[in-house]
């Protein structure tokens, strides 16, 4: 595998400085190649929003021959913010530079916002104009306020079915999205008769720019990204299947053993998902460069909707220790019998890592907001245990929280300890819908719920369940829904009284045209840890 080409640090830290301007550049500063049709063809996309902040993106992307047109020099990009979508009331306007180090891809900070207010942006290279996107800053920490929509989502494989449910989720007046991981896979081309992704495996820089070009190229996704702010994080197929932080995980492809080449190929992944996604720059810890001696790119967070919701992003895969008691050894994920596992109550094992660990304890021990507030965990993967052994014994899935028991617990133990009030995980990764209670002792049934979780489908991935979900479902009684069969998404309204859950799902996920239904609703009633379907 060859590594990707990287600037050095001085120079990518210029060009991340600039990309954050609000000012206007000198005429002499220009560069704007001639385009023959429109360079916006991945869409717009903003994310990371504040009481007086918002992150926009978007990356000049010229297919076919005609890419040479966007040429090596970086590019002059224009952008506007206005109060409405014919931009007649500007609120801000501004000048970034478009690297060709960075794929073309534009990451503007806009700063100076009004708090809990929608904007509408576009952006202007040579004479196109972007479509207009639709972004909001959230209210002030001290904000009495009354609701936050909030739609979830993970899980988009291209081959496996068209992506319909963002279409439909255009319509369902959100304030914002949390996309849980798995946004590309890095599997070759297969026999789909739906669509089938081009090339083979992803392993280099290009090979994941293609392919996040090629996501980016949907219709409905890119009207989602227009439609509200996103908030991400990531899983595995970001990069590879089933890896943990600096180990490579299972994977099909013919992938080199040495550990520095899995390392070179997480730092290209790592950063294809930067240049692509509506993520702050301060998320380059050590620039590009340091992703390539495995520096962090530091997704996780936390953001305050008001005095309403504390909403934390967390980061399930980059710092995790390998999984424990793989079949002989061998690296990736598995089902596993606790009993015969030395190491599956291991006091040390992580899924979150010490740091994020530590972070995430922290920030519940700050004062907390008023008891009626909500405390949302955005992560990648079901939280609750679940055995999926029918009939006597239990096996135990090693690749998500089954398989960090201790570090699970420390989380519990964490939120009781500090009161957290009113805490609620989402999650997403097994293709399926699982509803249910946060324990605190999953070995005692009567264990007190100190949360609620809601894991979802995946918008388009299959799921290898179905079949034993009801017997599964029974043996797991703090949770009280699953489903394997349908795909889709989530949405969470919280209001200072009870948070209403939606699970949204499409009726044929290999048909563009399908239609949307709910499949099922919960309420989860301020002030106890309870979820009850209506």
């Amino acid at each position: 595998m060859t590594a990707p080409e990287r600037p050095d640090r001085r120079r990518l830290l210029q060009w991340l400085s600039v990309s954050t301007t609000t000012l206007y550049l000198p005429r002499s500063a220009w560069c704007q190649p001639r385009f023959d049709s429109t360079p916006f063809t991945l869409g717009v996309a903003s994310g990371a929003p504040t009481p007086d902040s918002v992150l926009l993106w978007t990356r000049l992307n010229v297919p076919g021959e005609s890419a040479a047109s966007l040429g090596r020099d970086p590019v002059t990009v224009q952008w506007e913010v206005a109060h409405d979508d014919q931009f007649k009331g500007l609120a801000q306007r501004g000048q970034a530079l478009a690297p060709v180090e960075l794929a073309h891809s534009v990451h503007v900070e806009v700063t100076g916002l009004e708090p809990d207010r929608w904007y509408y942006y576009r952006f202007m290279v040579g004479d196109f104009v972007s479509p207009v996107g639709r972004t909001r800053t959230f209210p002030k920490p001290d904000t009495v306020v009354n609701s936050l929509r909030l739609g979830y989502a993970s899980c988009q494989k291209w081959e496996d079915g068209y992506f319909t449910a963002w279409r439909h989720m255009q319509q369902e007046n959100l304030d914002a999205v949390m996309f849980l991981g798995d946004y590309i896979y890095e599997y070759p081309a297969k026999n789909s008769k739906l669509r089938t992704p081009s090339g083979g495996w992803v392993l280099t820089l290009d090979d994941y720019r293609q392919r996040y070009a090629l996501y980016k190229s949907d219709a409905d996704l890119q009207a989602m990204h227009a439609a509200c702010p996103w908030l991400m994080t990531w899983d595995d197929h970001e990069v590879q299947n089933d890896y943990a932080g600096l180990q490579a995980g299972r994977s099909g492809a013919n992938d080199p053993a040495d550990p520095s080449q899995f390392l070179a190929r997480r730092a290209a992944a790592y950063q294809a998902y930067y240049e692509h996604m509506p993520i702050r720059p301060s998320v380059l810890t050590q620039a590009m460069t340091g992703l390539a001696t495995g520096a962090e790119m530091r997704l996780y967070g936390q953001m305050r909707y008001g005095q309403l919701a504390t909403l934390y992003l967390l980061d399930a895969r980059q710092y995790r220790d390998p999984q424990a008691c793989t079949k002989d050894g061998a690296l990736g994920s598995g089902m596993v019998n606790p009993d015969k596992c030395a190491q599956w109550q291991d006091a040390g094992h992580s899924l979150l890592g010490q740091a994020q660990e530590e972070w995430l304890h922290r920030q519940f021990s700050i004062p907390p907001a008023p008891s009626r507030s909500w405390t949302v965990l955005g992560q990648s993967t079901l939280f609750g245990q679940r055995d999926g052994k029918v009939g006597p014994g239990q096996t135990f899935w090693n690749d998500g929280w089954d398989g960090y028991p201790a570090a699970r617990r420390r989380l519990t133990d964490a939120l009781q300890k500090h009161a957290v009030p009113n805490p609620v995980v989402l999650g997403g990764d097994v293709h399926e819908n699982w509803v249910g209670h946060v324990k605190a002792d999953y070995a005692n049934a009567n264990s007190t719920s100190v949360g609620v979780e809601f894991c979802g489908t995946s918008l388009t991935s299959h799921s290898s369940g179905g079949a034993k979900t009801a017997n599964i479902l029974a043996k797991n009684p703090h949770f009280i829904f699953a489903d394997a069969l349908r795909r889709g998404y989530g949405i969470a309204q919280f209001t200072p009284t009870q948070l209403i859950t939606t699970l949204r799902v499409v009726d044929d996920v290999t048909r563009h045209d399908t239609a949307i239904e709910t499949l099922a609703r919960f309420v989860v009633p301020s002030g106890r840890s309870v979820v009850e379907r209506v």
